[in-house]
């Protein structure tokens, strides 16, 4: 695959629309610790998180369902002090779950939800009623 400046260097990038461009994408660096790449007038703004990209554009006519993403952090605990602490409506304060995650969840200012993950331990999918895959 060819680099481009252009696009972010992300395989898979979602793209979730919002009303405002500009203040969703202030927003989500603010309040989740996105870092702003690109903007394309007032249209279509490109994110980073890690070595994740997502691309905020402008919600068409009509409103669309809301999205919902996971993003892996390295501290969900403090992420969520942030997130909580900047406004974001938390819908299930951090938890321990079976398959070795830590999460929590949010709705941002257009009502998509998020959810932020981070790995605690390292488990067979078999012990908690999983199925491995191929590619894996």
């Amino acid at each position: 695959m060819l680099d481009n400046r252009s696009m972010p260097l992300s395989v898979v990038i979602p793209e979730i629309p919002y009303p405002d461009v500009i203040q969703a994408a202030e927003w989500l660096c603010r309040c989740f610790g996105f870092v702003e790449r690109l903007r394309i007038g007032e249209h279509r703004s490109q994110l980073t998180f890690g070595t994740g990209s997502v691309v905020v554009t402008r919600q068409a006519d009509g409103k669309p369902a809301p999205q919902a993403l996971m993003v892996r952090v390295e501290d969900v605990d403090a992420h969520h002090a942030r997130a909580k602490a900047l406004g974001s409506r938390i819908l299930n304060p951090p938890t321990d779950h079976p398959y070795g995650e830590r999460q929590y969840t949010a709705l941002d200012l257009a009502g998509h939800r998020w959810t932020f993950s981070q790995t605690i331990a390292d488990i067979d999918p078999g012990d908690w009623g999983g199925t491995l895959m191929a590619g894996e």
